[in-house]
């Protein structure tokens, strides 16, 4: 395999975080596929020392960061002697300090990077992103920061398929969006079902692989949400022109419809490398048809559904945020950590998530967050009032022993 007309000489240097979780195990596939052209010089996770050693050895980077302190004592003195080792809170800073990136991908979830991720834009940096919570929670101070066009690239397999959609196009041309979902593994059950199902039924995602935070918000449809408020911000459009649509065959990955009624649709098999790939090696594509190529189109079987915004309340709670505006949309994303880390632990049915949720939202009567930090302190109030809350929707009927 090799890219199609390579005009760089020089590897580029990538920086992976979140390494050893699902996203970042498909970019550094890439990368290992294409070793002449990608060299990974750092990689990154939070608590995962074991994980993290291991692919030290494969890749031998130049650096090395685990945010853990507890992990990062583990990890401490088993790295090669001349690999740079950063850990702590602010570790990400400190090695983004060290000009030891081209390309800094950020492959994990949740919003302790956010810190890290405008340093990146600011120091000219290509990032590829696959964190969606940093742009709802700080995307009105994140966005500013992208320097040039296509600094900043969407991993996610919908972003990135309205993001190549869009190649070429201006925001102001474009109509409406639609991010497509699968639905999830509880796409056709009652809510009377949903209520007794357990955290394993709701952790078996029926396309994707994925950690367990984003497969639980998969199956409530907050994933889906959530991702509606990120194309938001990196498209540049008012909530009224972003939707998601169920698409049980996970083939197409999302549709622009422009204003002069044409729709534009990116279609191909589920699989992260995908989109991985087309954020490492733009502008160029990677020569990967022989691997991923589709069946012909007699095969394709495209239909698309409305979301069940009963069965799924987290979607309209989601766009209501959207719609919101202002703190809403953080206040969101830190309701949600809590309430699926209650899921996850049995402490709550699957169907008070959404109950968490909007209770959280509906405590709060928030102004927008005028800078950075304001954001980010909301978005722990809004945590801890989501655990103060969870005990009102707490497992009292024991719908997990049976």
């Amino acid at each position: 395999m090799a890219l199609i007309e390579v005009e760089r000489t020089c590897p580029i240097r990538v920086a992976v975080i979140g390494a050893t979780g699902s996203v970042g195990s498909s970019v550094l596939d890439i990368c290992r596929q294409f070793s002449a052209f990608f060299k990974v010089t750092v990689l990154a996770a939070k608590s995962n020392a074991d994980g993290l050693e291991a692919l030290a050895k494969e890749f031998r980077p130049e650096a090395v960061v685990l945010i853990d302190a507890r992990a990062a004592a583990k990890l401490r003195g088993r790295l090669a002697g001349k690999t740079k080792f950063f850990s702590g809170p602010s570790a990400l800073e400190q090695m983004l300090a060290e000009n030891l990136a081209d390309h800094v991908v950020f492959a994990s979830s949740g919003t302790d990077a956010i810190r890290a991720l405008v340093l990146a834009l600011d120091a000219s940096l290509d990032v590829s992103l696959a964190n969606k919570e940093s742009l709802v929670v700080a995307g009105e101070w994140v966005m500013p920061r992208v320097r040039f066009p296509h600094q900043l690239r969407p991993l996610d397999s919908e972003h990135s398929a309205i993001w190549q959609c869009m190649l070429g196009e201006t925001s102001s041309s474009v109509d409406k969006i639609w991010l497509t979902a699968s639905g999830g593994p509880f796409r056709d059950f009652s809510l009377r079902a949903m209520k007794i199902v357990k955290p394993e039924d709701a952790l078996n995602h029926p396309v994707w692989s994925m950690g367990a935070k984003v497969t639980i918000d998969s199956a409530t449809l907050m994933n889906k949400g959530i991702e509606v408020i990120e194309a938001m911000r990196l498209f540049d459009l008012e909530a009224s022109r972003v939707e998601a649509v169920i698409h049980r065959n996970s083939l197409v990955h999302g549709l622009v419809a422009f204003k002069d009624g044409t729709v534009k649709a990116l279609l191909s098999k589920p699989d992260m490398r995908l989109p991985v790939a087309a954020a490492l090696a733009y502008p160029k594509r990677l020569d990967l048809e022989n691997a991923y190529s589709l069946p012909s189109p007699e095969h394709w079987a495209v239909s698309f559904e409305a979301p069940d915004m009963e069965r799924f309340p987290c979607y309209r709670l989601a766009r209501e945020a959207a719609l919101a505006g202002g703190g809403y949309p953080a206040i969101l994303v830190g309701a949600d950590e809590v309430a699926v880390e209650a899921f996850l632990n049995k402490i709550i049915p699957f169907t008070s998530i959404a109950a968490v949720v909007e209770a959280t939202l509906s405590s709060f009567n928030e102004t927008a967050p005028r800078h950075l930090d304001d954001a980010l302190d909301l978005l722990d109030r809004a945590r801890r009032r989501a655990r103060d809350l969870t005990p009102r929707f707490s497992n009292e009927r024991g719908y997990f022993s049976c």
